[in-house]
């Protein structure tokens, strides 16, 4: 029953571009055959890839490598896009964030395999993280997850689960998928990406960015999950931004960056404060040390002449106890500088493309639920 709902539950919240807007090739034996996208520009610090899910799924991923880059941006986008679409963004911000980035098609999107569902989301995510982690040596301390809209579900998913990440942006993100629907106050056992119910397990500080004219995920969604949040950093509430169009304000930009900036200080504050810690922790370390050996030779010289017996049972076999657990139970985007021209017919150009979505009378009267 559960899965039944959940997958109802999934044909309101994704809507894959239909034809994908890029296909994957590999290359001849001069390119080493490594995997391009005909329909964009190639480049020798962008790795096209193909990940496998532990649900059996095939995904897309595409990897762009800065040369200055202090940290790794794993991007999950919303629910209308694919990775053809959002490469020109994808490069544009690891070129102003100057970090590497990671972005990936969910199952069923684009030129991955499956069916797009909640829990394949999740299980998406987390092999995006896992090569990551094998495959480019990132570590947790250099993670930043960011989520667009649904993207928000498994990013908060994957943040509740690390504990170490350097931080999470929050971009016009959802309380749940029901509360997209109607503002329901309790969360029910059908919902998805219950994020309300997550939010307080992440650890890291968390960056919310959210329009105040947002029409698909009202700006109320965001608002509350940073009341939420356990360790907020200042949010920024766009005024006039719509659901799709918040990469055309400067703010955004500006925001962000600084935002990626700050974690990064943080980052080396921590790591100078362990290096200045260690010698001390090493002092007192051999100080305790000496201690206990002078107690030692003290205690031996006294017990020299002694010969107690044993007591009973001493050299009886002991047994450690170990307690078994049960098992547990988009549209395209150019340059942000050529959008920035477009700013004042942003309204126009948001409606015209949630027009385009192949959405049945219901769903447009819920106001295209576009996530």
């Amino acid at each position: 029953m559960g899965g039944v709902t959940s997958s109802i539950a999934a044909k309101f919240a994704f809507f894959p571009p239909t034809p994908p807007s890029y296909t994957v090739v590999a290359g001849d034996s001069t390119g080493g055959g490594k995997l391009y996208m005909p329909e964009l520009p190639r480049r020798d610090d962008v790795d096209v890839l193909k990940l496998h899910t532990r649900r059996g799924n095939e995904i897309v991923a595409v990897h762009i490598k800065h040369p200055r880059a202090s940290a790794t941006l794993l991007y999950s986008h919303g629910n209308a896009a694919d990775l053809g679409q959002m490469y020109e963004l994808f490069v544009e911000l690891s070129n102003r964030l100057r970090v590497n980035l990671m972005g990936y098609d969910y199952s069923g999107y684009g030129r991955s395999s499956g069916k797009p569902t909640e829990y394949n989301t999740y299980a998406d995510i987390d092999a995006a993280y896992n090569c990551l982690r094998e495959q480019y040596g990132v570590r947790e301390e250099d993670l930043i997850l960011y989520g667009q809209s649904v993207g928000s579900g498994p990013t908060v998913d994957l943040a509740s689960r690390l504990p170490n990440i350097r931080g999470v942006v929050l971009h016009s993100p959802l309380l749940s998928g029901m509360r997209v629907l109607y503002p329901v106050k309790r969360t029910y056992w059908f919902d998805i990406y219950k994020n309300i119910d997550k939010i307080g397990l992440v650890k890291c500080p968390v960056l919310i960015i959210h329009g105040t004219a947002d029409e698909v995920v009202d700006c109320s969604h965001g608002r509350q999950l940073w009341d939420l949040c356990k360790n907020k950093y200042e949010p920024l509430w766009i005024s006039g931004g719509g659901h799709c169009n918040l990469e055309i304000y400067p703010e955004f930009i500006k925001h962000l960056k600084k935002f990626v900036v700050s974690l990064g200080k943080s980052a080396k504050a921590a790591v100078a404060a362990a290096a200045n810690a260690g010698p001390e922790k090493t002092m007192a370390s051999e100080s305790g040390n000496k201690k206990k050996d002078k107690t030692s030779v003290s205690s031996e010289a006294e017990n020299k002449n002694k010969t107690a017996p044993e007591p009973p049972g001493a050299a009886e076999d002991t047994f450690e106890l170990v307690a078994e657990l049960p098992p547990p139970p988009q549209m395209s985007r150019n340059s942000l500088d050529s959008r920035l021209e477009k700013s004042k017919k942003s309204n126009k150009h948001e409606k015209s493309r949630m027009s385009t979505d192949r959405v049945d009378r219901f769903i447009r009267r819920k106001r295209g639920l576009v996530w």
